[in-house]
């Protein structure tokens, strides 16, 4: 169950993508994976036991552009230089994927600022910030008079199996 929390209880960690003053035209059918191309790609995730956790097959491609940090830096890394059409399974580590689990990253929060139905070890919610971004967050413990958030994300901590196929390549050729 996931429940959307609409108070600022919770602190989320924003990466900022880099930001390119260039101008760039694209370039079809680039060869391989590379820094700056726009990759689409089907995949499956599953965890080490090879239980599935999101799979795009028969959906829409997943686009990134490589190398611009939108993606975890082992999933760049083991599709450098694919082609398309090219086909790889490869395990992530959890140093390679979300990292380990942070026992930093876990928080009380008032149990008056949760809803009733969310007082349940294990429930999911959504957490919004200020500026209105949102992270998923999972209730660890319950105790007296608060909660423990588990604010790492819901992956930390896991070995990752991605089985992916490069749909297509689009190089950005800089002017």
């Amino acid at each position: 169950m996931k429940i959307i929390l609409h108070t600022a209880v919770v602190a989320i960690l924003v990466f900022l993508l880099p930001v390119s003053n260039h101008s760039a035209q694209t370039v079809k059918g680039a060869n391989a994976v590379q820094n700056g191309s726009t990759v689409s790609v089907e995949y499956t995730l599953s965890d080490e036991k090879g239980k599935v956790i999101e799979s795009n097959k028969g959906k829409e491609p997943l686009k990134y552009t490589h190398g611009q940090n939108q993606m975890i830096s082992g999933f760049e890394k083991e599709l450098a230089g694919m082609k398309v059409g090219g086909q790889k399974r490869f395990r992530l580590k959890p140093e390679d994927g979300y990292g380990p689990v942070d026992p930093k990253a876990f928080r009380e929060v008032p149990k008056a600022e949760l809803p009733p139905e969310a007082l349940k070890v294990g429930t999911t919610l959504i957490a919004k910030d200020a500026q209105g971004l949102t992270a998923q967050v999972k209730v660890h413990q319950i105790r007296e008079k608060t909660v423990v958030m588990d604010m790492n994300h819901p992956l930390a901590g896991k070995t990752l199996v991605y089985d992916v196929k490069v749909l297509d390549i689009t190089a950005t050729a800089t002017k």
